[in-house]
């Protein structure tokens, strides 16, 4: 895929999300292209995150459709998956590994070439450079939500998924996340579930979501 490419789109159509008989939303509908930013916003249980677990096929739509575009072909998210970056609260770290190892394990599983410059630049990145052979379980909270920014890097995805991005973050954790977005606006696009209206305020649409709520 080129990562670069101005076609690529995320689309989702007449999508509604059920739990039993509780309904989250109904009739979601609306589109993003390669550039732009999307903030889901909502009480909590609202379903911010199912949203996006739903973007990455973690779950399916009880109706509706998602879809991928890119230079005329249409994915779904399960095809996806691949060109996902994901950081949230569901993504497990492994105590026993430190920073490398994880992106030595991770990049080996994937099928990605071992690069360890890169790696040690993308640790850099996320603000643990002299911590690459720390076990993740000495890292603090904030340290391992760094983690998982550079795990979800890992394969310079087009899309990048973030839940509540800065909730474990201080205010320099919080400048990487403002980079990284910005960063991520001139190959991908971005989706971010968030209450914090300083993480919202680099969205350029924002999507709504509550019991049933309406696209």
């Amino acid at each position: 895929m080129n990562r670069t490419d101005a076609a690529l789109q995320l689309s989702w159509q007449a999508l509604a999300k059920t739990y039993s008989t509780r309904p989250v939303y109904d009739q979601l509908a609306g589109e993003l292209h390669r550039g732009e930013v999307l903030a889901v916003r909502g009480p909590n249980g609202a379903g911010k995150s199912t949203f996006l677990r739903l973007l990455c096929g973690l779950e399916r739509p009880t109706a509706g459709t998602i879809a991928y575009q890119w230079q005329g072909q249409t994915y779904n998210p399960n095809t996806m998956r691949p060109w996902i970056g994901f950081v949230g609260p569901d993504v497990a770290l492994y105590r026993e590994l430190s920073a490398l190892e994880h992106l030595q394990f991770l990049a080996k599983a994937r099928g990605l070439a071992a690069d360890q410059a890169y790696w040690r630049e993308l640790l850099a990145q996320v603000g643990l450079a002299g911590r690459e052979h720390e076990r993740v379980a000495h890292f603090s909270s904030g340290m391992a939500l760094r983690l998982k920014y550079a795990i979800a890097l890992l394969a310079k995805p087009p899309i990048l998924l973030l839940d509540e991005p800065t909730a474990m973050f201080d205010e320099h954790g919080r400048q990487l996340v403002a980079q990284l977005v910005e960063q991520q606006r001139q190959h991908g696009l971005t989706v971010l579930a968030t209450n914090d209206e300083r993480d919202a305020a680099w969205a350029d649409l924002v999507l709504t979501v509550g019991a049933a709520a309406r696209g």
